[in-house]
């Protein structure tokens, strides 16, 4: 009976410590992810896409999937990588497995590479660069006068790193990569507006004024640091692996034009500016 008695209070302990335990406090709940927010477009820029002389490509990079082994190699590696050209020479490679590979070593050197760049600011300019001024003398006008913006010539904006910085295109990749990323705009280094693009908003010119309406090209000034590190490929038995070496970081920083949008500045003078 008191074995019996024994073995019916260790049951129920048992049973009890899989209850929630109850208190005063609610239970913490997981916070959701926060979400990105990206950079809002004041009323003065405006999108050209449809109207713009030149038809700009499409700056959708695709973020390149690392194949099965190339995802156990970069989980391997106690430094972040993300750079897609490794990447993609990882996804190149192929490593057989042998059960006679007992004892077997080797470390093949693969380079020193930009393994991922981390961003710390991403600010628009939406007068990075001025691109054109549309001009009407109105000051012998009795009525206003209507203008609106005609791209008079063809106008290439470029952005571009700030500093030399080794390895400068696979740099420029990541570094574009995540300001499209934060910002949510079609962001790329180089962008056309051609001549003779159009826009259809009116300004209004004043009697006796002379009226300029100014056309400048928005642009991302992203801001982060990039690390380096000397990569190797170990292979030891049947187990592969990445090793990083010498690991450094730099500060850097890019202009990154705005695509296919134009940002206006409108002004009515009484004398010539």
């Amino acid at each position: 009976m008191k074995k019996f008695g024994f073995v019916f209070i260790v049951g129920l302990v048992f049973m009890l410590s899989f209850l929630p335990y109850v208190n005063g406090e609610k239970p913490q709940e997981k916070k959701a992810p926060q979400s990105i927010q990206h950079i809002k477009i004041p009323n003065s820029v405006r999108n050209i896409t449809k109207e713009n002389t030149y038809p700009n490509p499409t700056q959708d990079i695709p973020k390149l999937q690392p194949s099965e082994l190339t995802q156990k190699l970069i989980d391997s590696s106690k430094v972040k990588i993300e750079n897609p050209e490794l990447i993609r020479m990882l996804n190149e490679t192929n490593v057989n497995s042998t059960p006679f590979a007992i004892g077997y070593r080797a470390t093949i050197y693969l380079g020193q590479w930009p393994l991922h760049y981390e961003s710390s600011e991403t600010a628009p300019n939406w007068e990075y660069q001025k691109i054109n001024t549309n001009y009407y003398d109105n000051r012998g006008g009795k009525s206003p006068y209507q203008i609106h913006y005609v791209q008079e010539a063809q106008k290439i904006v470029r952005g571009g790193l700030t500093a030399k910085i080794a390895n400068a295109d696979d740099v420029k990749k990541m570094m574009l990569l995540k300001a499209m990323e934060k910002s949510g705009l079609p962001l790329a280094f180089d962008t056309v507006i051609g001549g003779g693009t159009k826009k259809d908003q009116v300004y209004n010119i004043p009697p006796k004024r002379l009226g300029y309406l100014y056309g400048y090209a928005p642009a991302v000034n992203e801001k982060g640091k990039v690390t380096y590190g000397e990569v190797y490929l170990m292979l030891k038995g049947n187990k592969k692996m990445i090793i990083v070496k010498n690991v450094t970081s730099q500060g850097i920083g890019a202009w990154i034009p705005v695509q296919d949008h134009v940002s206006f500045g409108f002004a009515a003078t009484e004398r010539p500016r």
